[in-house]
């Protein structure tokens, strides 16, 4: 933890190569066949320790994907019209670094990633006030974010609004418990990380997410890993408990 500490305060010219030798030294760690990363479409031994409770056989040690990532990328490519070839416009919130390059090759001039922080967006977005029409998407894609929102009920409305009706969206949050739980009146970021989880979370989220989705009046659908995959090939993906649900939605 104090390696970790010290690198976070280290200058972005200095953390860029050292991050370079470090994934490096990693694939030759790992150099194997007993995995399988369907994002990036690569093998290694296994997957690395990650998180702050540290799990194992979690990180792809080539494209960075995690359980939920890989478990992600198996749904939209075996499930969905992602990549059916007709024309659709797309709206990303905070992509994911594994899958933001190959999301723009893949889709072209119709992908656009939003962000309210992250100047590497391609617009600056408050997903509690998107500044797009109605209907204006055929496919939302949004991972993680939703905890970090103040008013998550006002951007699911918002999601909803400018999703086309015969478009779909995936929004996915941590699940931690039975029954979302937040206080707003909790703002030290310590207590939020002993409370949240997370210095940044303002809530934890339980299994009546979907509820809350259902609410803001779209349609749900859960999908697990088992209804995706055999055990033998959800192993070798390391598709896990940590994988958690797919909340396919449509209006």
């Amino acid at each position: 933890m104090r390696i970790k500490v010290i690198f976070s305060k280290l200058p972005e010219s200095v953390k860029a190569p050292l991050k370079y030798i470090r994934n490096k030294v990693r694939i030759v760690l790992y150099y194997g066949h007993r995995r399988f990363c369907p994002v990036c479409g690569r093998l290694s031994r296994r997957f690395c320790r990650f998180g702050m409770v540290p799990r194992e056989d979690a990180l792809c040690v080539h494209c960075g994907a995690l359980e939920r990532h890989r478990f992600f990328w198996l749904f939209v490519t075996r499930r969905t019209t992602l990549f059916d070839g007709k024309q659709k416009k797309i709206l990303h919130v905070a992509p994911e670094k594994c899958f933001e390059t190959k999301l723009k090759q893949l889709l072209g001039d119709n992908y656009l990633t939003a962000d309210l922080l992250n100047t590497k967006a391609m617009v600056k977005m408050d997903i509690t006030n998107i500044d797009y029409p109605d209907c204006s998407f055929d496919i939302i894609l949004c991972s993680h974010v939703l905890e970090h929102v103040q008013d998550d009920t006002k951007a699911m409305r918002e999601f909803y609004r400018t999703l086309k009706f015969n478009g779909w969206a995936i929004l996915l949050v941590p699940i931690t418990g039975e029954k979302t739980f937040e206080d707003s009146t909790i703002t030290d970021a310590n207590e939020r990380l002993k409370i949240f989880g997370q210095e940044d979370h303002v809530r934890i989220y339980g299994k009546d997410f979907v509820d809350r989705l259902k609410e803001a009046g779209f349609k749900v659908e859960i999908i697990n890993v088992n209804n995706l995959s055999q055990n033998d090939e959800a192993v070798r993906m390391g598709l896990t408990s940590a994988s958690g649900e797919i909340y396919y939605c449509t209006k």
